[in-house]
């Protein structure tokens, strides 16, 4: 008996509805100074970004966006010819009470440029900028992007110029890239090759040189060979010049890590209903809770439904079965012949012939009919177009049936996630017809986001 009463409620907890995110609530809240919108690439993260920006902005709020994306979709949703690393003001925000709406773009190499400027004098920044291991480092060292989207998001927050920051984290493969950046950053600099580099710098004088030679010579023979002693020569100059920024690299990068964890931020997880991308969100909520990160909830894109969902899948492809078969049990007399498809161009004057001659038993006495060929080719054409009606409907019936079985597979998609996270929070937006390009477009999502729209046919 109590195996069975758990084994109902396992049930009960696998179907029954995640709670509802009100996303209106949140963009209200004037505690919350910081919205992150992270998932993995391609699950309309910019989109969604770039809608919670205009709604929020349209109901009082002063709102910066900042996006990583280098598609630059959000500069042409909001009307802007370019973004750069500069934040700019979007014109046509509406409402009575509306506030300011301002978007940029991250620009990776300009925020790591930026860092130097601040924190070095002239010769030593300028040293530091030109040397070649510091362009390729700021340029494309792995993880880079995600650490200096936290290092813009630490400086719009210190600025205090908008009461709302929206972060549109990078398109990595791995949603959790985002948070993982700051300590892939630090193990970096805290590596054995760094701190092996940094020792000439550290002694200083004859005795630094003298190291410095010794230990050229012995990189020299292994990785001189392989990397090239002038790339370690530039390596070298690179971490002497940049060495009393490292400290500061994690201490900033250890405050914006505090920032994220602060009451004042939310994070919401955007995913399509697919596998690999709930898979992804499901690994993004656990790793939050494991760093005490606020969680707001999931945003679910490209949800997909249908008008006619009282019609099933097995119900459609039945009735396209019943219309391409040959005895359609509901003709009419006039179709009772149906034949192939590449029959129906010819039909016998038999087909469509009198179905009572013995009122005409006398037919040699009469006249006999001038103009045959009139009636047939009528009857041809009817019994054509009617054919093609059905196959037409039948075609239909097909692609419902293809519809309702998206449907159906979404919803044991997001089941999974529900029974594996009910805590968390949900709002679906439908599938689109289109791409968004403008505010009307994103003002229709940040709508759909509001009252969580579920497709007609979607539970």
């Amino acid at each position: 008996m109590t195996q069975g009463t758990d084994a109902d409620t396992a049930t009960d907890r696998a179907t029954a509805p995640a709670p509802a995110l009100d996303t209106d609530a949140l963009l209200d809240d004037p505690g919350i100074r910081i919205v992150v919108c992270c998932g993995s690439g391609g699950v309309g993260k910019t989109t969604t970004a770039a809608a919670l920006g205009v709604r929020a902005a349209e109901r009082g709020r002063k709102v910066v966006v900042l996006t990583i994306d280098p598609a630059r979709r959000l500069a042409q949703s909001m009307g802007i010819d370019s973004l750069d690393n500069i934040p700019r003001r979007v014109s046509g925000i509406d409402g009575e009470s509306a506030g300011e709406l301002h978007a940029m773009m991250l620009d990776m190499k300009r925020t790591f440029d930026e860092i130097v400027e601040a924190h070095a004098d002239g010769e030593r920044a300028r040293a530091i900028l030109e040397n070649p291991f510091y362009q390729s480092l700021s340029a494309g060292f792995a993880g880079t992007q995600e650490y200096m989207a936290m290092e813009k998001l630490g400086q719009l927050r210190a600025r205090n110029a908008w009461d709302l920051i929206i972060v549109d984290t990078p398109p990595s493969r791995s949603a959790l890239d985002f948070l993982d950046a700051p300590k892939r950053l630090g193990s970096f600099l805290d590596g054995k090759f760094i701190k092996l580099l940094m020792a000439p710098a550290k002694m200083g004088g004859r005795a630094g040189m003298k190291f410095l030679n010794v230990g050229m010579s012995m990189m020299t023979g292994t990785l001189g060979k392989l990397l090239g002693g002038q790339f370690l020569r530039d390596v070298q100059t690179f971490v002497a010049a940049m060495d009393t920024m490292f400290g500061g690299f994690r201490t900033r990068a250890d405050a914006t890590y505090k920032l994220l964890q602060a009451p004042g931020t939310a994070f919401l997880v955007v995913a399509t209903p697919e596998r690999d991308a709930l898979r992804e969100a499901a690994y993004f909520v656990e790793r939050l809770a494991a760093e005490e990160m606020p969680l707001a909830g999931l945003v679910l894109n490209r949800v997909h439904g249908s008008d006619a969902a009282r019609l099933s899948a097995d119900l459609a492809l039945a009735a396209a079965e019943n219309l391409d078969g040959v005895g359609i049990v509901d003709q009419t007399a006039g179709k009772a012949g149906l034949r192939d498809p590449a029959d129906w161009s010819v039909v016998p004057p038999e087909a469509v012939a009198d179905p009572d001659p013995s009122e005409h038993e006398d037919t040699e006495d009469r006249e006999p009919d001038p103009e045959p060929a009139p009636e047939v080719a009528t009857r041809t054409e009817t019994v054509t177009e009617d054919a093609s009606v059905e196959q037409l409907t039948a075609g239909l019936l097909r692609l419902h049936a293809e519809r309702m079985q998206v449907v159906a597979r979404e919803q044991r998609t997001r089941d999974r996630f529900t029974a594996l996270h009910p805590e968390v929070a949900v709002t679906q937006v439908a599938a689109l017809p289109g791409d968004v390009h403008d505010l009307a477009g994103l003002r229709a999502i940040g709508d759909r986001l509001a009252t969580g729209s579920t497709p007609a046919g979607a539970a």
